[in-house]
């Protein structure tokens, strides 16, 4: 039995990402013991260890923890920058290889783990690509800037607000929340103000919903 690590938030706001990431991992976990994979000649039977980490870098690093005693053969997971960069150290001290599909965060490989991958590109290329598009798509010449404070969204809003301003693109405004916030009123009064083109907002749809509305 080859077991597999998987960390996603199944419960919280950002539950309705992590119940999708958790059954993808089970769909492919079924799949391969259909298919009947072998390795040295041995049939191989492969086991989902899944654990939930909410959002939560502490509740990450603890995840992470659980899967290293449970001696899983290697992990997937996890969603999130603020959780993905704490959890990646306590994989690389116990000898597990670890690959997110999400993390976009630049610090989650900087520290140069062997064990730590990511398979998406991080948040130089995107909040870059996203000023990109913004100045010389949309043609828009000043923007506001809204970020929610985790490693994803503060990380994100950063390049953005850069390469924007390399752009030729004003930013008029700055204003910061929380991924657990449900109340844009002060801020996007604020941000009103100053009439900008756009908002430009690093964070989540749990509050990028509400704050459209």
């Amino acid at each position: 039995m080859v077991k597999i690590g998987h960390v996603a938030p199944v419960s919280g706001a950002q539950a309705h990402y992590g119940k999708d990431n958790e059954n993808g991992a089970r769909m492919a976990i079924e799949e391969l013991n259909a298919q009947g994979v072998t390795i040295g000649g041995k049939k191989i039977k492969f086991e989902l260890v899944a654990e939930d980490d909410a959002a939560d870098p502490k509740q990450g690093t603890a995840a992470a923890q659980k899967l290293c005693d449970a001696k899983v053969a290697g992990v997937v997971g996890h969603l999130n920058s603020g959780t993905t960069i704490p959890a990646s150290k306590v994989y690389n001290d116990c000898g597990i290889p670890h690959i997110t599909g999400a993390a976009t965060n630049p610090n989650l490989t900087k520290p140069g783990y062997k064990t730590t991958f990511r398979i998406i590109a991080n948040d130089n290329a995107l909040g870059a690509g996203l000023a990109f598009y913004a100045a010389d798509t949309l043609k828009l010449k000043t923007v506001a800037i809204v970020d929610d404070r985790t490693a994803y969204g503060q990380g994100v809003a950063d390049v953005f607000k850069k390469t924007a301003a390399a752009k030729g693109m004003k930013v008029v405004d700055e204003q910061f929340t929380t991924d657990k916030a449900t109340d844009f009123m002060a801020i996007l009064t604020a941000i009103k103000s100053k009439n900008p083109d756009a908002i430009f907002f690093g964070g989540m749809d749990p509050q990028a919903g509400p704050m459209l509305r």
